[in-house]
């Protein structure tokens, strides 16, 4: 009896050990992302997953991302006065390549994704012209899907062994979906601010 009970905690010693070791490269970030397009303010959420834990300096990974922008704003055209509200969020995925010096740890990346947007306004003021198709443009809900590719660069801090601040630099480049809403740019570059814990 007594063999058996050390041979199980053996056996899940082991598999814990190998359960680990499986995630040890295994990264859940969170962010607060700034741009000077419309919107501005978002945040983000990104699970990376290192490649080749074996590889003491260099860090190869596969990362997804999500990012989410909304802003309200309050307009006058026409003689109208509407507010608009737009959102913005995409996702994707892209291959990152770090490596480790000290304490930091810069990175690079490029990938794909899609994008959503959404853009829907609401009269406060004023009468519409139906025969005006401009007002009845301005006034109509927008919404646009596009592919979009992306490339990065940034920099960890291993502040704590669980613990990694990030800042991070990331364009992303739209114009792969033939976007037809001309008031939010095809052309974006961003700053990231974010924490990741690694496990």
């Amino acid at each position: 009896m007594r063999k058996f009970w050390i041979s199980g905690l053996i056996c899940l010693t082991i598999h814990i050990s190998n359960f680990t070791v499986g995630f040890a490269q295994f990264e859940i970030g969170v962010s607060y992302e700034l741009r000077e397009e419309v919107p501005q303010h978002g945040f983000g959420l990104k699970v990376e997953k290192g490649l080749l834990p074996n590889i003491p300096i260099i860090h190869i990974g596969m990362r997804v991302h999500f990012s989410h922008f909304s802003e309200d704003n309050k307009l006058t055209r026409s003689g109208i006065t509407f507010s608009e509200e737009v959102i913005n969020y995409d996702i994707g995925i892209a291959a990152i390549a770090g490596v480790h010096i000290g304490l930091i740890e810069p990175y690079a990346g490029i990938g794909i994704g899609s994008e959503e947007i959404n853009i829907t306004p609401n009269l406060i003021s004023g009468l519409i012209d139906q025969s005006n198709p401009m007002l009845v443009s301005i006034l109509s809900q927008k919404t646009e899907n596009n592919l979009y590719w992306n490339a990065l660069v940034g920099a960890k801090i291993s502040v704590l062994p669980i613990l990694k601040p990030f800042i991070e630099y990331r364009y992303t480049d739209s114009r792969l979906g033939k976007p037809r809403i001309e008031q939010i740019s095809p052309q974006v570059g961003r700053i990231i601010f974010g924490l990741a814990i690694k496990f």
